[in-house]
């Protein structure tokens, strides 16, 4: 990194800290990580103690035949009896643990603990009935329904793995998760609702298993919810299963069966390099154990008195911890929301907040943006007074959107945890704790307790504060992936091999550190430019961008230059009050650049854009934009959640470049 990009992000001086009434009642103090240095696996056995063992283990940690670990050896544990039974046990099955909220207005049901446990053993009593075995495989294709987190709850139960596929993804992309970890039983629903309307789902499961058996592999059954009533093009008998017949049949007893710590609990797909999808295997202690923790630790969780609202989809990662898993595993109550954040109205979420009294709220800066961008006089007519914390998951958030987060949407009280993490790691790595760490605008802080990490230059060694390189994991943790699902060697290579003598696990993230110590995450390396030599990431001069008042979104791209080797193209959206920036706007942005980063870091071209192609998820296609800046024809589009958004880029751009 050039000495002009690390010296940006040493002007940030806001600094907040922790409400006094927090830090009082923490969860976790500041002596937990003195805790987990001094004795590591103890920390860990202490974590794991959280949880509920048929069998307890005899070993914390296996790390015999590295990179392959081993976490609490000889444990046997149940996810589902984790997430449900034992509250219920407790004496704490009258507690909400959903609260749904359908996409239609009035759509809303609330599930207690007793209620879900009775529908998880109905689940699980059905897939046993369709010849789902232990070890088998399910796929999951589904709305955010209560049944998609049952369906999830009951594949754990009986010990079948699951690999959820998000339901905006295409019959292809399903039908290659469905070949590679050959599952035996796709569960899905008719539709859902997406911004008013019904969009379905069953057609592409129905064409994916056409695909599926083409190459070699049979779905059994396809259990199907009835959420839209819509017409289904096809259904066969033989095949086809209603989930009211099949579950709502099904007795609510259900002996549960206890495995081992390293039973595989789900497989999540996520892309690769090679373009082939990369099977994340995450297996059940280990997993568990570090879902609950960091969900615990890091949300300050009381579950007698928080309402939590997490706004991934559970086809992603982090609807796996910290909707399914991790607040389940913890007793929460929390709200779990079928649509969009702007239908029927720009004013959902908040009404949300307000009804439900939220106070713990987890979403990406992805949606902060789009929010800025909007203005803040949506959420003020809403009262947000329940909250108490607000988290950012998803990608690095730049100071602007932070601040702008915790003042209109926190009041200026909330802390702000803005977690790295990766769908490979499992749960939180880096993360303020917020009744000990103040809130630094942009940084993800440090590593919480129990968690090694390190920023170290090409050949493995620490760089020193104010300096930048790749963010590696020193030491092993217990929700880590344990494999490429049937690829061993595609593990090694991937995460093992660049740091393979020191035995530093590396994913692909660059970071630094500020004059502080603190890590600033700056998001793929390959998401770095060279330009004329220097180092510049991409995030970093999105963040310059966004932080221009006029400002609400920024995608940044390196495109090849004759001069340059590569220069930066910038794609802007305006906030609304900004209207259309006027005459010289794009100059000012420019020179905005300029003086926030350096000269090097002047974009060659600013396009000014209505919106950013962005996938379902939220994630910005990149690639797409570098199509456009780089003048050639648009790739694939098919996994965008507006595929037309390109066509207004391509022709209603506005630019200019130097002469």
């Amino acid at each position: 990194m050039s000495e002009q990009t690390l010296s940006n992000l040493l002007k940030e001086d806001r600094r907040f800290e922790p409400p006094a009434d927090l830090a009082e009642h923490a969860n976790l103090t500041a002596e937990a990580y003195e805790r987990a240095d001094a004795d590591y696996e103890a920390f860990w056995a202490e974590q794991a103690g959280r949880l509920s063992w048929e069998t307890p283990f005899e070993r914390v940690l296996d790390w015999d035949d590295a990179p392959f670990a081993k976490w609490f050896v000889g444990g046997r544990i149940n996810a589902a009896y984790n997430c449900v039974d034992r509250h219920v046990e407790a004496g704490h099955g009258d507690r909400v643990a959903l609260h749904f909220v359908g996409e239609p207005v009035d759509d809303t049901r609330d599930l207690t603990y007793a209620q879900l446990k009775d529908e998880v053993s109905q689940a699980a009593n059905a897939l046993t009935a369709l010849g789902v075995e232990t070890g088998d495989r399910v796929a999951i294709y589904m709305p955010m329904i209560p049944e998609a987190v049952v369906t999830m709850l009951a594949c754990a139960r009986i010990g079948a793995p699951h690999t959820v596929v998000f339901g905006g993804f295409s019959s292809d992309a399903l039908a290659t998760r469905v070949v590679d970890c050959e599952a035996k039983v796709i569960v899905t629903a008719d539709g859902g609702y997406r911004r008013g309307a019904p969009s379905a789902l069953k057609p592409a499961v129905d064409a994916a298993r056409e695909k599926a058996s083409s190459n070699g592999h049979d779905v059994s059954k396809v259990l199907v919810v009835q959420r839209t009533g819509q017409d289904l093009e096809a259904w066969d008998d033989d095949v086809d299963v209603w989930w009211h017949d099949a579950v709502g049949s099904a007795s609510t007893e259900h002996a549960c069966e206890f495995f081992d710590a390293e039973h595989p609990l789900f497989v999540m797909y996520t892309s690769g390099t090679t373009g082939k999808p990369k099977g994340i295997l995450h297996t059940t202690g280990g997993y568990l154990t570090g879902s609950a923790y960091t969900h615990w630790a890091v949300f300050d969780l009381k579950p007698e008195t928080d309402v939590y609202w997490c706004t991934a989809d559970i086809g992603w990662i982090t609807g796996h911890s910290y909707i399914t898993y991790g607040p389940m595993a913890n007793g929460a109550t929390q709200v779990l929301y079928e649509g969009t954040p702007d239908s029927p109205e720009r004013g959902r979420w908040w009404d949300i907040i307000e009804k439900y009294g939220v106070t713990l709220f987890y979403t990406a800066p992805t949606a902060i943006r789009s929010f800025m961008k909007q203005g803040r006089e949506i959420p003020d007519e809403r009262d947000l007074s329940s909250l108490r914390l607000l988290g950012s998951v998803g990608e690095p958030i730049n100071p602007e959107a932070y601040v702008w987060y915790r003042h209109v949407i926190g009041a200026d009280k909330t802390p702000v945890v803005d977690t790295w993490w990766q769908t490979e790691t499992g749960s939180i790595m880096i993360s303020p704790l917020p009744g000990v760490t103040h809130g630094k605008p942009g940084s993800a802080m440090i590593p919480i307790p129990g968690i090694s990490a390190e920023v170290v230059d090409d050949d493995g060694n620490p760089v020193p504060d104010g300096s930048g390189g790749l963010l590696v994991l020193t030491k092993p943790w217990p929700s880590m992936l344990r494999t490429i699902y049937k690829d061993d060697e595609r593990y090694v290579d991937t995460y093992w091999s660049r740091f393979r003598q020191q035995g530093y696990y590396f994913a692909g993230d660059g970071a630094k550190k500020d004059t502080d110590g603190d890590l600033w995450v700056l998001g793929r390396v390959d998401d770095v430019m060279n330009v004329s030599g220097h180092r510049l990431s991409t995030t970093e001069i999105e963040s310059a961008l966004v932080s221009h008042p006029k400002v609400a979104e920024a995608a940044v791209v390196g495109a090849q230059d004759e001069d340059t080797g590569q220069a930066v193209c910038a794609f802007v959206i305006l906030r609304d009050e900004a209207g259309d920036g006027g005459k010289d706007i794009v100059e000012d942005l420019r020179n905005h650049v300029r003086t926030q980063i350096g000269p090097i870091a002047k974009p060659r071209q600013v396009m000014i854009v209505a919106e950013l192609p962005k996938t379902r998820s939220g994630k910005i296609m990149r690639r797409l934009l570098k199509d456009v800046a780089e003048n050639r024809e648009v790739g694939d589009v098919t996994t965008l959640a507006d595929s037309s958004v390109m066509d207004l880029i391509s022709k209603g751009s506005k630019a200019s470049s130097d002469e």
